[in-house]
């Protein structure tokens, strides 16, 4: 059986980090907390986040029982603690990520860097604290060793990309027995493979499920094209690629038929995302075995060590 995680009516929560281009301590904390709007549209150096945020009922911009109580923004970025703060009605900023311990129930580490997850986990981890690790967890295997260890020492982590929850692509979670037998999926995202290829994988991997054999990434940096191969004889092509315009677009084709979808409602990835998180924390049971993040972290450094190694085909049981 499992026990709750946070066994309080009011969960408090802090959310940590700053990283180039990433505005989820924003966004994020303004689904828990709703949000100073006229302050948002005016002066977040994300646009699009005021953007869909402005679209949404007051009512969608809370979490009942739960709330960022703590910010604290060590790292690189566009913006500082005090200003989201203000924008995301965040009560308390601290000047370094320790000082949230023993003052909330659960952490969220809100910045895409996978190779420093580590040591901005580490000190949460020793307090017991719960986690929940942006997207990718990690980008490279001794990280990814570690988070196994910690883990199966029984360490309450969670990881995910928001777009395991693209609600366009549910209906083929659910069941594509009318295509007949997958043969082929594609899925393209945008901007660069370290941080944002998680993004494509996971959007696809609960259609096709576990089971993924090989990697070969035959493009660059900025242009990635790489072919997965499942155990169920389904090849998977991703694109990822700086000033993709036709990002989060699926396809998956089968003996008997095909289907098209294409994201188109971040909002409703992310809020879910983040549902699940607290509804974790309340249960103690995880919306996913960490054995598919174990998984795509798999691919994800597959991807890398493939483009470095000039296309060459890696077999993901190889990764570690």
């Amino acid at each position: 059986m499992s026990k709750p995680l946070v066994d309080r009516n009011e969960i408090s929560i802090a959310i940590l980090g700053r990283s180039p281009g990433n505005g989820h301590p924003y966004s994020w904390s303004a689904m828990f907390n709703g949000y100073d709007r006229e302050l948002m549209t005016r002066e977040c150096p994300y646009a699009a986040i005021p953007e869909y945020l402005n679209k949404q009922p007051p009512e969608t911009l809370s979490m009942p029982g739960a709330k960022i109580t703590h910010i604290c923004c060590t790292g690189e970025g566009e913006f500082d603690a005090e200003h989201v703060a203000r924008c995301s009605l965040i009560p308390n900023v601290v000047r370094q990520p320790e000082d949230v311990i023993g003052k909330v129930d659960a952490v969220i580490v809100a910045t895409d860097l996978g190779y420093e997850h580590v040591e901005r986990c580490r000190p949460f981890v020793e307090a017991g604290l719960p986690l929940f690790v942006d997207k990718p967890m990690v980008d490279n295997p001794a990280d990814l060793r570690v988070f196994n260890d910690w883990l199966a020492a029984g360490k309450p982590i969670l990881s995910s990309s928001s777009c395991r929850y693209i609600k366009e692509f549910m209906p083929y979670r659910i069941s594509t027995h009318n295509l007949g037998a997958l043969k082929y999926a594609g899925i393209t995202m945008a901007k660069y493979w370290e941080t944002y290829g998680i993004h494509a994988l996971e959007s696809i991997y609960p259609i096709l499920g576990p089971g993924f054999v090989s990697c070969r990434n035959t493009g660059s940096k900025e242009s990635n094209v790489l072919h997965f191969k499942h155990r169920c004889g389904a090849d998977l092509n991703v694109y990822v690629g700086v000033g993709m315009g036709g990002s989060g677009l699926l396809t998956l084709v089968g003996t008997d038929g095909w289907a098209q979808a294409k994201s188109q409602d971040s909002f409703h990835a992310f809020k879910t995302q983040l549902d699940e998180f607290v509804r974790w924390l309340r249960t103690g049971v995880r919306p996913f075995p960490y054995a598919e993040t174990e998984e795509l972290m798999r691919m994800v450094i597959a991807g890398i060590q493939s483009r470095a190694a000039g296309g060459k085909e890696i077999m993901l049981d190889q990764v570690l």
